[in-house]
């Protein structure tokens, strides 16, 4: 394969154009990539912001890219003599993202809990026969709490 490679923006103004003659996937150590020919030229895939073919750890995968994103319906080769799944991509190891589903799940419940919570209190300050404690109740309150403390404290040493 040719080391430089062909961007997607590329391919899809090639592909309106009709410019695209066709579309091979090849199977590499760790993956599947794209062999786009056109005009005269032959050149994979690329990914964004480096001049390497871009690679699909399935086959299925690959096609709907080239189907779906692409708009490339005929693919004229699959060529799996090199593939290999065994071999690993850089990078695509992700043994993190069932303990970030479990943290995205925990936010999501709690999130529901407290706005279940909002709306309790909400009501119950709407309810007429809700009963009120006034600011200088509650602040005789915490001080005869902290004078109890204090004593406490006092008393233990």
């Amino acid at each position: 394969m040719s080391t430089h490679t062909i961007d997607t923006a590329t391919v899809k103004r090639l592909v309106e154009a009709r410019a695209i003659r066709g579309a091979a996937i090849i199977g590499q150590p760790g993956g599947w990539s794209v062999l786009l020919k056109y005009g005269m030229e032959e050149r994979p895939l690329g990914i964004q912001r480096a001049d390497r073919p871009r690679l699909w750890r399935s086959l299925d995968t690959c096609v709907d890219y080239l189907k779906e994103e692409l708009h490339i319906g005929r693919i004229d080769l699959v060529d799996a003599t090199q593939h290999s799944a065994a071999a690993s991509l850089p990078g695509k190891s992700r043994p993190d993202a069932a303990e970030r589903m479990r943290n995205a799940f925990a936010a999501a419940e709690h999130d529901a809990w407290f706005r279940e919570q909002v709306e309790i209190g909400l009501k119950e300050a709407d309810d007429p026969a809700t009963e009120w404690i006034t600011q200088e109740a509650v602040e005789k309150n915490r001080a005869q709490w902290r004078a109890n403390l204090q004593k406490r404290i006092s008393s233990a040493s």
